[in-house]
């Protein structure tokens, strides 16, 4: 049988951070947006962007030369609303990169800003790009940074002032219904295709799983949506209703997974769907509008590492639902494939920059003891060497000829490197040769992550996922930075 199994791209791999037993899980919830139904994200977010100009448009700002930039923002990114920078932060919340508005912060000007200063997301200054959706709204308000400098929008106001703005522009937009609307009537224009997706779903079924939609979006949308996405790939006379076990909308998440609010019937009229209020178990095939998380668990039977819950929002579906249910969490990430396609082919060029950063370190460390060696002998302490101080200030001056020939080798490279994926902001998970904040956050919240529900299927819904062995900087390692210990984990769990 071995001989039948294929190995998926590594792009469409699912990367464990807590080892994840899915013979265990006896239901798994599922977000819509970006999780079952993927869009074509930049169409999608000209579009959003394109509404949010029209509202101030119709205020009578001068954004109508603006246009929807792609590579000006990438989702993990903060934007500092007070002083109206876009920022890329490590995981300790040290800022390592940063634009005002659209421009570029220098070296000297970010050390100024924020060398005192650590990104609490907790803080209401820091909005954090949770999704796909917020590229928009962050691209647009970048643009309004520059304009507001250059004293063209109407005032006073301040940049925190012009977030609320934009953020309200956007809800408004959205709130009209408009954009889903046009979404509704033309959806391959703004959907991208997946038929893997149901497959791995009925794989899921047929195994015993529950599935449960829980989405925020509105029935109105959610029909045409997974009708769409799905329809067409489920064996013939199914339809995606039969898929799930449960079906949630309006979910009202985070809030849906923290607080308890009113569980109502949808009843489809066929036109306008109508609310009914319930209580009481949940009847199969039956959509309903609301509710929370504990009344959930209590009609399934099950709670916590039982349920696996798979969404594409840190904080709304990923981080809460750790936190508070301890549910076992799902994050999807889209971007993901570029970013391991991209790390792949960077790999030569990789390998040797880290040979020569080696060298590097070697001749700093020689540097370093030359300069000590001479300190010690002007202030006459401690032990010396034999060499003549002649030869010791030749070595030096050697050694730096050789670093500065070095850094000249190696800038190009550390450039390219920190422009993988995106020009302005590399690699998702990397700030500078550290982790993103957006990465220790998929690490601390997301047992697993992955770039598409589909890739359950080179899975199985009875995979035991390990994580790898965590490794510190004391840890000895091959070249390369793999560790030298191997996972300890080796236990396989109950047989199928």
């Amino acid at each position: 049988m071995s001989g039948h199994f294929t190995a998926p791209p590594p792009e469409r791999g699912i990367f464990c951070n807590r080892t994840l037993n899915m013979r265990a899980i006896k239901a798994i919830g599922y977000d819509m947006d970006y999780t079952l139904v993927h869009y074509r994200v930049e169409a999608w977010e000209r579009r959003a962007y394109e509404y949010i100009r029209e509202g101030l448009l119709a205020q009578n700002w001068p954004v109508g030369h603006l246009a929807f930039e792609p590579e000006l923002v990438i989702r993990g990114l903060i934007i500092d609303t007070e002083k109206g920078n876009l920022l890329k932060a490590n995981r300790f919340g040290f800022v390592k990169k940063a634009l005002h508005g659209t421009r570029p912060m220098g070296f000297e000007a970010q050390r100024t800003e924020y060398a005192r200063t650590i990104v609490d997301l907790s803080e209401r200054r820091w909005m954090f790009l949770n999704t796909l959706f917020s590229l928009s709204e962050a691209c647009i308000y970048a643009q309004l940074v520059d304009l507001l400098d250059d004293g063209k929008l109407p005032g006073p106001m301040g940049y925190s002032d012009l977030y609320d703005i934009v953020r309200r522009s956007l809800d408004a937009a959205h709130m009209a219904g408009r954009l889903k609307a046009e979404i509704i009537a033309d959806p391959e224009r703004y959907v991208l295709p997946e038929p893997e997706t149901a497959l791995a779903l009925l794989d899921q079924r047929n195994a015993g799983k529950k599935l449960l939609l829980i989405t925020n979006s509105e029935w109105a949308y959610s029909v045409p949506m997974m009708h769409a996405a799905f329809d067409p790939y489920l064996p013939s006379g199914m339809t995606w209703r039969e898929l799930f076990d449960v079906v949630i909308v309006s979910a009202r998440k985070p809030e849906f997974f923290t607080t308890r609010s009113p569980l109502f019937e949808v009843v489809d009229t066929g036109g306008e769907a109508l609310l009914r209020p319930y209580s009481g178990l949940l009847k199969p095939r039956t959509p309903y509008f609301g509710g929370s998380a504990v009344e959930l668990e209590r009609h399934l039977g099950l709670s916590g590492d039982e349920i696996l819950y798979v969404g594409d929002h840190m904080f709304g579906d990923v981080h809460v639902t750790k936190n508070v249910l301890r549910w076992r969490t799902a994050l999807i990430l889209r971007e993901l494939e570029d970013e391991v396609r991209a790390i792949a082919a960077f790999r030569t060029t990789e390998a040797r920059l880290a040979e020569r950063m080696v060298v590097k370190e070697q001749l700093e460390a020689e540097s370093c003891q030359l300069r000590l060696e001479l300190q010690r002998r002007r202030a006459h302490y401690g032990p010396r060497s034999q060499m003549p101080e002649d030869e010791l200030l030749s070595r030096l001056t050697a050694i730096r000829t050789q670093l500065e020939a070095l850094d000249a080798e190696l800038g190009p490279m550390a450039r390219a490197a920190s422009e993988l994926s995106n020009p302005h902001w590399g690699l998702l998970t990397r700030a500078g040769n550290d982790k993103s904040h957006l990465a220790r956050q998929v690490e601390r919240y997301a047992d697993i992550y992955t770039s598409r529900v589909s890739n359950f299927l080179f899975a199985s819904p009875f995979v035991y996922l390990r994580s790898p062995r965590g490794s510190l900087p004391h840890d000895p390692t091959l070249p390369g930075g793999t560790p030298v210990f191997p996972s300890t984990d080796a236990t396989s769990g109950p047989n199928p």
